[in-house]
């Protein structure tokens, strides 16, 4: 009987003290990994020192099975699936450009004024091939439009910090930037306040959460988007 127990806490995560242990396998998308999961990491261990992270970063949504991931984080609406969701937190969208970029082009003051200007989209995400933009009390859909596409917001943030043109991303990940002026944010006043939601996905348990599973999932819900 003692070893079943044993063998129980082992899959629950735990050890004889309570403490969670063992390996969180977790797939983030790069915006989040990048920004919030990251910088998170060192406090996160130090707080849970029986856990041991393995993160993988990628814009694809990845089989939990397949890639035997124990949590997938994901950002936008949730397909139907058995997947069992844990909100983490929510962020605005925001254009942004640098400063050498504006000076070029100039700085947009309405929804007209981005006919003139690069706007950079993200590949094979059909949600973001149009800005929601607010005109005469309704909301426009702007679609993307130049030559740049990227993979990523990572990819879109950097692409937009080089001068290459207008970029709408999460604003968690232009924070610093805003601040130092290394990014500017335009047309705020037309902006429409949408955001993006993100969660936690993983299998849905026969018996128990693991502890470790639990933890990171506490812990990360519990910071937000920081």
């Amino acid at each position: 009987m003692q070893v079943l127990a044993e063998m129980e806490a082992a899959e629950r995560g735990v050890t004889s003290h309570d403490a969670p242990s063992g390996r969180v396998r977790v797939n983030t998308n790069v915006p989040y990994g990048t920004h919030v999961l990251l910088p998170r990491v060192p406090a996160f261990q130090a707080r849970y020192l029986g856990i041991r992270l393995d993160i993988g970063l990628t814009d694809h949504v990845v089989d939990l099975l397949e890639d035997r991931a124990d949590v997938a984080i994901r950002a936008g609406p949730l397909k139907s699936s058995n997947l069992v969701a844990r909100r983490l937190g929510e962020t605005r969208k925001v254009i942004v450009g640098s400063p050498a970029y504006l000076k070029r082009v100039g700085t947009p003051k309405s929804v007209a004024d981005l006919g003139r200007h690069t706007r950079m989209g993200a590949s094979h995400t059909p949600a973001l091939e149009h800005w929601p933009l607010m005109e005469r009390g309704a909301t426009v859909n702007v679609p993307v439009s130049g030559a740049l596409f990227a993979s990523d917001g990572e990819a879109l943030r950097h692409l937009a910090l080089t001068g290459a043109g207008l970029a709408r991303i999460a604003a968690f990940q232009v924070r610093e930037e805003l601040k130092t002026g290394r990014l500017s944010a335009v047309l705020e006043e037309r902006n429409p306040g949408d955001t993006v939601v993100f969660h936690a996905v993983f299998l849905e348990p026969t018996k128990h959460l693991p502890a470790r599973i639990r933890a990171f999932l506490d812990y990360f819900a519990d910071v937000g988007m920081g």
